[in-house]
């Protein structure tokens, strides 16, 4: 018994010479003073060079942004190291050198603690005027750049910049249940990251046939960059839009999805007070005859529906507004007509008079009258039309009809003015006629079909339509999920590169109405999505032209380099997780590099970010000017070998030749 307990005596005394040794090796000074969260640290004389030696590893010394322990009692306090100075010692006394007099100070900030072996952000306790600092060991170090508990599902991202060797995994539950924000100046690897994340997620969740069913992801691309076979997984849908009419390149969508008053009333950028309301009279109009259960139900009321408007129209007094309506009934009747009857037009046999102050309508049959129209009416052209006529099997063709139809309604019962209400028509009928080109409208409306990753590639559009086309489909989903999300379990995240082209809180070609329609969609859907499981993932260049409502409300934060001081500052605003010393490294991290903060950092962290394999990387290079302009390595040794030169055969030229020998080359 007694030869154990001095073996126990003998080891505890050896572990605590060990802790010792560690203690005095680690140590870099004491507290110097506090000011809050700010603390001053005086370094002891020799922990001033670079590195120390712990078990023959070099272990790099304490300076600006790196991090270090406060013990205080039974806390160890975290601190990270914002700037550094010297101070002169005035006490008067021998020096062996003038270097001796001088004391480094370091500026550190406390930004957590650990606890039960856990680290933990926030300020528990502030450290006391002598209390010890110390460097932090290998586990130390890991453990407050570690994103995810041990039993949570990770991604790898890359390593930390400051040391290659701390790989940085994040948690998914963590980073996807979130909004994200990727940031950075074009060519500092902000798609490439972006696409790192979403392939990391992929190819981890691809084999569970859950993720299939309960998750759901949209990437709006406007440059075509994720557009490739394997740019983020190779088991995705695209959709091409506009570059042909196959049905595989159009986006299915409900018409009840489009035909919506805040819909058309931004399709068309419709005045509040005239024809917003004229949209809403004529939605009204389409319900309540498209309410008919059977097709010739329908067909037969809207065709009494404009027998009656024929009759007020004929017998109206003024000639303009009579002209202006069998204008709309033309384009209402041709657009139901078969082609024997396309070059029929319902003046083919009336002439309009004005006699004065009074209007006529005159055929081979004489004058209309409210006594002969019956008989009048049956023997004109537009009688025959109109028994002929049948509403197109396309919604959108039928819709603008209905459109007319109500115009017509509102002329003859004098609610509105053709000038105030024809422009909003004209525009809704231009624009319809690129719906066809985009969306696939009928009964079906999953787009997430054959897979649950869809990408919709931009890249061809207008301008106009590449920042309609997310609106409208981002809010078709997000008010289609938020019905299930009540029922099922379910996840969807939509995700926008060149994010700036849409939330843009300044533009010179939008009306102000358009402009905060689009603005409040989103900010809707980053404040409210995350009840239902609606998430955002934002990628621009600017982030100073986005909302800074919508900037505001990202949980997690991806910042590449940044050069511009109005980008800057809107991440200093926004951004409360970020530091000055992250801050002021904006303008100089290079290419692939970033800083990550917000909600899943416990701190802001600089990493690299692993390169992908290239096929898998986006369509995002930068173009290599000297392969263009110069050739392949085939070519120039072709050119070189018509010069007399044998690739792969290294010679000298003497001084003297240089000039004879160029000339002949």
């Amino acid at each position: 018994m007694r030869l154990y307990l001095n073996e126990f005596l003998e080891l505890s005394i050896s572990m605590e010479i060990i802790d010792y040794l560690k203690d005095s090796i680690f140590r870099i000074g004491e507290v110097y003073a506090v000011n809050g969260r700010e603390i001053i640290i005086k370094v002891d004389s020799n922990k001033n060079l670079p590195h120390v030696i712990y078990k023959g590893r070099l272990i790099k010394n304490v300076s600006v942004g790196s991090f270090l322990k406060i013990k205080k009692g039974f806390y160890n306090l975290v601190a990270k190291v914002e700037s550094e100075t010297l101070k002169e010692n005035r006490i008067e006394t021998e020096y062996h050198s003038k270097q001796d007099s001088l004391i480094r100070l370091l500026i550190v900030k406390i930004i957590g603690y650990f606890e039960k072996g856990s680290y933990h952000k926030g300020v528990k306790e502030v450290p006391l005027i002598g209390n010890i600092a110390y460097l932090m060991d290998n586990d130390e170090f890991e453990r407050i750049h570690r994103f995810a508990d041990p039993e949570e599902e990770t991604i790898y991202l890359g390593n930390l910049m400051l040391d290659e060797n701390v790989p940085i995994r994040i948690s998914i539950d963590r980073l996807f249940a979130s909004h994200i924000g990727i940031f950075g100046n074009t060519g500092s690897g902000k798609s490439h990251t972006l696409a790192k994340i979403y392939n990391e997620l992929f190819d981890k969740m691809k084999n569970f046939n859950n993720f299939k069913r309960n998750a759901r992801f949209v990437v709006f691309d406007f440059n075509g960059e994720y557009s490739s076979t394997d740019a983020l997984c190779s088991s995705k849908t695209i959709y091409n839009l506009g570059s042909d009419s196959n049905e595989s390149n159009k986006i299915p969508f409900l018409i009840g999805d489009l035909l919506r008053l805040d819909t058309l009333s931004i399709l068309s950028d419709a005045t509040e007070k005239t024809q917003q309301p004229f949209i809403k009279r004529a939605l009204k109009l389409y319900n309540s005859i498209k309410n008919h259960e059977s097709p010739e139900e329908i067909q037969s009321h809207f065709k009494n529906t404009i027998s009656k408007y024929i009759k007020d129209t004929l017998l109206l007094k003024d000639a303009q507004k009579e002209r202006n309506i069998l204008d709309l009934l033309d384009q209402i009747l041709l657009s139901g007509l078969n082609r024997e009857l396309q070059d029929s037009s319902v003046m083919d046999d009336i002439e309009i008079y004005n006699n004065g102050s009074i209007k006529l309508i005159r055929s081979k049959d004489g004058f209309v009258t409210s006594d002969n129209y019956e008989e009048f009416f049956c023997r004109l052209k537009m009688k025959s039309m109109l028994d002929s006529f049948r509403l197109p099997e396309n919604p959108i063709q039928e819709f603008l009809i209905f459109l007319n139809l109500r115009l017509i309604i509102d002329l003859v019962q004098n609610k509105a003015q053709n000038d105030h209400i024809h422009p909003v028509v004209r525009r809704l009928d231009s624009l319809m006629n690129d719906v066809p080109n985009i969306f696939n409208i009928g009964e079906d409306n999953d787009m997430f079909k054959k897979s649950n990753i869809v990408v919709v590639n931009l890249n061809e559009l207008k301008t106009d339509l590449k920042k309609l086309i997310p609106l409208i489909v981002s809010m078709a989903l997000y008010r289609g999920h938020k019905l299930k999300a009540k029922k099922n379990n379910v996840y969807l995240n939509i995700i926008v590169d060149e994010a700036h082209n849409i939330l843009s809180t300044e533009s010179k070609r939008e009306t102000e109405s358009w402009k905060d329609y689009r603005l409040e969609t989103f900010e809707e859907i980053i404040k409210e999505g995350r009840k239902f499981g609606v998430f955002l993932t934002l990628a621009s260049q600017r982030p100073s032209d986005i909302s800074a409502t919508i900037v505001s409300q990202l949980h997690n934060y991806l910042i590449h380099r940044l050069v511009n001081n109005k980008d800057i500052e809107m991440i200093e605003k926004a951004v409360s997780y970020i530091d000055k010393l992250s801050l002021e490294s904006l303008p100089i991290l290079p290419v692939g590099a970033c800083i990550l903060s917000g909600l899943i950092a416990d701190l802001p962290i600089v990493l690299q970010v692993e390169e992908l394999p290239m096929k898998q990387q986006p369509k995002s290079q930068t173009i290599k000017l000297t392969s263009s302009w110069i050739g392949d390595s085939k070519e120039q040794d072709e050119s070189r070998a018509n010069c007399g030169i044998v690739p792969g055969f290294e010679f000298e030229i003497d001084d003297a030749d240089k000039d004879e020998r160029y000339e002949d080359l």
